[in-house]
């Protein structure tokens, strides 16, 4: 019998050996995932973006100073033409990844249904097989706390929050997410049963305080003044240099949090130093990527 627990089988099974199931309409499958397609190059590229300065179900696990910048309206750092494209190629493998649930026989329902927890909006992924699912494309550092259950205590993005909400909103007692990572193509699911004796306590304890979090969140955000800074700056090996870890460099609002902030384009991509005792043998570049 298919359920989530089988997907990732069913799907390795559908790509080596082409056999469909029979009743499924793959015509349908495919021209879905055309029109879902399109809508995203519409949304990121060909219509102009939406005023994004709210809280909502896929950013509620951010930090809170993160929260209260965007609540706040200030502008961060505009995203890079590249890191657009790498956003909208994610999207692309999430579409990809559930067409390939659908053509391996799998029952997808309520795909991007709108969903609110006490005021905060969100749009659910989807369910597979009665199983509330957040589909994620990945890095291979990322899906490996997918694959061996550590997301929960290492989160940075707020993954965990953001299923919560969804889980709360629909009263789901399992849920989880289906992971692909973007650079080999591997596939994993994390999933969680809230009645499964089985699993640690700290884990139940763990995931049913969402609507605390949002309570807390709303109190965050109506603050004259922004929280304190999410992480303390690190150093950068033996230099007596001091860079941001690895959560600041991938916000928005660094720059708002260390003016003094310099950026070095390391071959390996920019590393974002708060202190600068010896000055590194690479290009620096200013905020806007200009060569300094």
């Amino acid at each position: 019998m298919k359920s989530i627990d089988t997907v990732v089988e069913d799907i390795y099974n559908l790509v080596e050996t082409n056999d469909i199931p029979e009743g499924v309409d793959v015509d349908k499958v495919l021209d879905d995932l055309a029109n879902n397609i399109k809508s995203i190059i519409k949304s990121v590229i060909v219509e102009p973006p939406e005023d994004k300065r709210t809280v909502r179900m896929s950013n509620i696990g951010k930090k809170d100073r993160q929260l209260w910048y965007l609540h706040q309206g200030v502008k961060g750092e505009p995203l890079m033409p590249h890191t657009r494209i790498k956003f909208l190629y994610g999207h692309f493998i999430e579409e990809m990844v559930l067409a390939l649930v659908k053509l391996s026989g799998h029952e997808v329902t309520d795909e991007q249904k709108k969903v609110e927890v006490a005021g905060i909006r969100g749009s659910m992924d989807c369910k597979i097989d009665g199983t509330l699912i957040d589909v994620k494309s990945t890095s291979s550092y990322g899906f490996k706390k997918f694959k061996d259950g550590t997301l929960i205590n290492d989160d940075p993005f707020g993954y965990v929050d953001q299923i919560k909400g969804y889980a709360e909103a629909e009263k789901a007692k399992e849920f989880g997410w289906l992971a692909m990572d973007k650079t080999n193509g591997h596939l994993t699911v994390l999933k969680y049963d809230m009645e499964d004796e089985s699993k640690p306590y700290w884990t139940k304890l763990n995931f049913f305080r969402i609507l605390d979090r949002i309570k807390y969140i709303k109190k965050i955000i109506a603050m004259n003044k922004p929280p304190e800074k999410c992480y303390e700056p690190e150093p950068d090996g033996k230099s007596g240099n001091m860079k941001l870890g690895l959560g600041c460099s991938y916000c928005q609002y660094k720059h708002e949090c260390y003016p003094e902030l310099r950026t070095f384009l390391y071959a390996n991509g920019p590393r974002y130093l708060t202190k600068v005792v010896k000055k590194p043998d690479v290009i620096e570049v200013d905020r806007d990527g200009n060569k300094v």
